[in-house]
């Protein structure tokens, strides 16, 4: 079981080489904008989820 969860063990060494690797590769001009793509996404699916779960609950009317 060990063997599953160490590869996923992610310590500060590899969140500073990842944020290196990002700034790479976007710049940082285009990051902010990518995370505020990325945030406004989200919000679009918790409003999508919440409006699904919405129409489940109301009781449909009966013919």
């Amino acid at each position: 079981m060990n063997a599953f969860i160490l590869p996923l063990a992610i310590g500060a060494p590899q969140i500073i080489l990842i944020v290196i690797v990002v700034l790479l590769l976007f710049g940082g001009r285009k990051i902010p904008e990518l995370m505020r793509g990325l945030g406004s996404g989200i919000k679009e699916f918790k409003d999508a989820s919440k409006d699904d779960d919405d129409e489940k609950k109301v009781p449909e009317e009966k013919k």
